[in-house]
This record gives C-alpha cells, structure tokens and sequence, in this order.
C-alpha cells in the first residue's frame, strides 16, 4: 500500500467526532445544502441490480426453512452455498449489471466456523464472488484481532462507518473499514454507506469486542451522505446496515438519513417482500441462513435515480442443482471435521425451531436439558433469546428427527461454561422489565434485537406491547407468586467478560459460581438419557396483547413475516 493511500485511509478513519467532520481537507466542509438527486456523470439509460445476502450464520448446507402460510407453519428446504451459487451464477450472466453484498454474521454459527474459527468460511465467500461486506454483530466472536484477520482476508472491500479503535477508556481512534464503497458502473456511482449494531457491547459477551468502540448511524451519517451526493456524485446512496429492521426503519424517518435512496438491512432475519417505505428511505431486510436473495433493480435517466423494484427471491433447494465447483470446496473444508459434524447424538419427536419471538422448541430443549441436570441447584434456568439456528424437521428411518452434534452448534455455537447464582425476588422483576422492553420498547432505538428471554421454573404473564417498566403482570414460581423480598436461585451461561456479579445480564446477582457443566455437555447427556425427545413450549411466557405464535417485534409498518 502506498503511503498517500495509508495517508487517505488514516484521514477516513478519524472522521467520526464533529471537530473532525469540520477540519479534514480530504472529504471537505460539511455542506449546508440539502442533498443533491442526480449526477452529469451518465447520459441515457441505465440499469443495475444489486444482490443481498445477510445472516447466513455459517448455514453452507440446504436446510429446513419454516414458513407462515395461511396461518399454519409450512416447511422447505432452501440455502446452501451450492445452490446459492448456481442461482448466482445464472443471475449474474444476464445483461443487467450486478453487485453481490453481504451485511454480516457470516462467520458464526455452525461448528465448522468454531473449529477453524471462521477460517473455513473465507474460501466459500471468496468463490460465491461477493463485491462488498459489512460485518455484523457476530463478526466479534473470535475477538478483535480475529474479525480483522477474517474480514480482511476477503478479497471483496469491507465498509463500516461506525466501528472505531479503542485508544483507551472509550476514546475513538481510526476506523477500522473505510466507511463506504462506491461501485462506478456505465457512468453510474453508487455510494454504499455502512453501519453495524453500536449496541454490540451490550448483546454481545463484553471481551468479544474489546479493543473496538461502536458510534451510533446519526453521529456521521448525513456527514458521509454529503460526502456521497455532492463530492463523489453519486446518482444513489444506500446504507448496507446490520441493525435490526426496527432500528433501520428508525433511521429511515431520521433527516440525517435525506438523501438515502435504501437500506439493505439485516440482523434480525426478518423477510421484507415489499419494500417498507420510511420519511427519508426505503428499507428491505432478506430473512437468513442463505434461504433468500435479495434483489434490487435500480433504473437510471441521464445519471437520475427513475425507478426501483425490489425482488425477495427464495434459494429453493430442490429447484436449484449444486453448483459442482461450490459443492467440492465445502466438502474439501468440511472433510476434518465431519464425522463429529454428523454425529448423531439424540432425537425429537416433534420439529425444532426457533422463529416464534416468544417461546419455542429448541430453546425449551436447552432449558429441560438445563433443569434436568441442575435441578437441585436452580429454581429457576434461564437461556438467551437468541435468533440463529435452522429449523431441523425431517425424520430418519428411525421415524425421529436426528440431532447431531453440529446441530448442538447450530443451537449455541459458544459453548459457555453453565452458571449459578442467587437473586432476590426484586432483581427478577426488575430484569424482566428491562428484558421485555429490550424486546418490545416503543422507542426502535432501545430495542436488543433478540427475542424475549427464555426461562424456566417460573411462569410470567405481561402485556407485550404495554407501558415501559409496566408490563409484568404476574410473575409465579414453582407454583407461588413471586415474593420480592425472597432469595432464588437461578442458572444460566456465563458471558465472557461479563462482571463476577452478572448473570444473564441481572447485575448485582449474590454467590455466582461456575459448575462443571458446559452447555454443549449438558445437552448431549440430556439426549444420551432421554432420547427421542418432545421439547414442547410450555407457556412459561404468556402475551396478553399477543399471540403466541407472534413472528416478529415490528409494529406501526405494513409488515408481516411469512
């Protein structure tokens, strides 16, 4: 690298405070004008499609997909990389120009991502041939110095205009990816703007992400959509965004974010079929696990953004055959580990899921597993409420569905140390407020982006969509009502990095001890004594104002998730 280009990259890196914004000779002053629609740059007719794909989570294989048709759930097989890459490949040969993005959470999720901590994916993503990268709130799980190595090593650009070095007590120093990309395409300049979860800290094992400092969109956006439109010129700006559909919806009604033409979103796996049109953007997210693409067709006059369609494209696995190259890359990175992969360790009875926001089977399978081996020790078992992992709904001859310990990694691919801890009565309540209202607040911008909480041993009745810090209405344990003076204890995983008297993120818990278990133990004995088992949800979580098979937390829009 040359060093007026290490003198370019540095000077991008320090833009993120506004005595910065203000000074820097390379992108400009801060234009006072509203941002401009078009360019000189292109005359005539232009067409392009820009291609999405987000949160695959290491799913290189098809994979059961739950859908939610006419209210009933309906299962496919959809994804895997080979497949994905034979639509790709036809996609891409047609005369309309295209660019592949991925917005993130490419290398967490399966247990061939945690053998090689990620490095297995790097060759799959370099030959599915992406033009572009974003990391996403997982990006973090092999620390720091891991994601730069990981991201770097990609033969696309990454952008992230939100992610700074640490210098030291939170002080932003340079930014680790440039903040945008801009493709010039038949006179054509699009400027693709990025930004990932700033609440990754918090979601997040604290030591994932040590050494990084996240800012939130708005403390530089409109700077960098000035930058875009009238310095660069671009004839569209679109943020390639990993921060949840509420928050990116959020954002969209924001004036920082005039002269934004789309956010291609991800994060929260939700499949935006029609695009969600906000104040200042649209905004699309294409579910996960590589079972969609998607599509963006973008029509120019003389250098003038004329027209937008937006395509959800499912990667049905049964309409697509493997593309031969894809399919001999995954089995060559997969070969050292297969047999542990495919282990079959257990059965269910019943399919495995985890797409209804507040209760489901495979989480329900975690916490039995949980109670099972503790239950001397805990009142109460507590499990995130987490998003990823595949359905697994498809029988063997035996005539029960197999879990293998891959699955188990698909189910929690960080295999975290179990932990136990006593709480009053006061503690728990307070933290299912908070909890719930991570999940449901009115204010997108105080939303987690996971799903509520799981838990069992006690049984809470709430108004989802109630009044912040209102909305528990009942709260039983073993049978009895929550007494806010007395002591339970609970059992939960450990966060790496989280303080001694944290669990589950309740602060201030009381005698916090590791036991011998690990998750991933814990399961497998569960399944080697019990198999097959029915994980049925046993309405530990009841809705007032919604119904258990609620798919998603976004309100206010015309949005349903299908």
């Amino acid at each position: 690298m040359s060093a007026n280009r290490r003198t370019f990259i540095k000077n991008l890196g320090a833009i993120g405070g506004t005595s910065v914004l203000a000074t820097t000779p390379l992108l400009g002053e801060i234009s006072e004008a509203k941002p401009t629609k078009s360019t000189e740059s292109s005359k005539g007719s232009v067409e392009v499609s820009i291609l999405q794909t987000t949160d695959v989570h290491c799913q290189i294989h098809p994979h059961d997909e739950l859908f939610w048709e006419n209210n009933k759930m309906v299962f496919r097989k959809t994804g895997g990389y080979a497949h994905l890459a034979t639509w790709l490949k036809k996609e891409r040969k047609k005369p309309v120009p295209s660019f592949l993005i991925d917005t993130g959470d490419m290398f967490q999720g399966s247990e061939l991502s945690v053998k090689t901590t990620g490095k297995a994916m790097k060759p799959l993503l370099d030959a599915m041939g992406y033009d572009l990268y974003l990391p996403g709130n997982w990006e973090v799980i092999y620390y720091k110095k891991a994601m730069q190595t990981l991201l770097g090593s990609l033969q696309a650009p990454k952008v992230c205009a939100n992610m700074f070095h640490d210098l030291g007590n939170g002080q932003k120093g340079e930014l680790i990816f440039p903040p945008y990309h801009i493709w010039t395409i038949n006179g054509i300049k699009i400027g693709f703007l990025g930004y990932t979860d700033p609440l990754v800290p918090l979601r997040q094992s604290p030591n994932y992400s040590k050494g990084i400092v996240y800012s939130k969109p708005e403390e530089n956006l409109a700077h960098y959509v000035d930058v875009l439109r009238n310095q660069e010129m671009c004839s569209a700006v679109i943020i390639v965004a990993h921060l949840g559909l509420s928050q990116q919806i959020h954002l969209a009604n924001q004036e920082v974010c005039n002269g934004v033409d789309y956010i291609l979103g991800g994060d929260t796996h939700e499949r935006v079929r029609t695009p969600i049109a906000c104040k200042y953007a649209k905004v699309v997210e294409p579910g996960a696990f590589g079972s969609f693409v998607g599509k963006l067709t973008l029509a120019f006059e003389n250098g003038r953004l004329v027209k937008d369609n937006y395509e959800l494209v499912e990667i049905t696995s049964s309409g697509l055959p493997a593309d031969k190259e894809m399919a001999s890359l995954i089995a060559e990175n997969e070969k050292p580990f297969q047999k542990e992969i495919y282990d079959v360790v257990g059965y269910s009875t019943i399919p495995l899921y985890r797409y209804f926001v507040i209760e489901n089977p495979i989480d329900t399978l975690v916490l039995e597993a949980l109670k099972w081996q503790l239950a001397e020790k805990a009142d109460i078992v507590l499990s995130n409420g987490f998003r990823f992992c595949p359905p697994r709904t498809t029988p063997d001859q035996t005539g029960n569905i197999p879990i293998t310990n891959g699955f188990i990694f698909d189910m929690l691919p960080v295999d975290s140390r179990v932990r136990t801890a006593t709480v009053t009565g006061t503690q728990l309540f307070n933290w299912l407020e908070k909890e719930l209202n991570n999940v449901f607040a009115k204010d997108a911008a105080e939303r987690f982006g996971g799903w509520v909480i799981k838990f069992k041993g006690m049984k809470v009745t709430f108004n989802a969509f109630g009044e912040k810090g209102k909305r528990v209405q009942e709260v039983r344990i073993a049978g009895k009502p929550l007494d806010l003076n007395q002591t339970y204890n609970i059992c939960a995983c450990e966060r790496d990095g989280d303080p001694d008297d944290m669990l589950c993120r309740i602060k201030g818990v009381a005698n916090a001890r590791n036991t011998e278990f690990t998750l991933h133990q814990v399961l497998r004995d569960y399944l080697k004594k019990n198999s097959p088992v029915t994980p049925t949800p046993e309405h530990n979580a009841i809705a007032l104002d919604a119904p258990e098979t609620l798919l998603s937390q976004v309100t206010g829009v015309d949005y349903q998730f299908r």
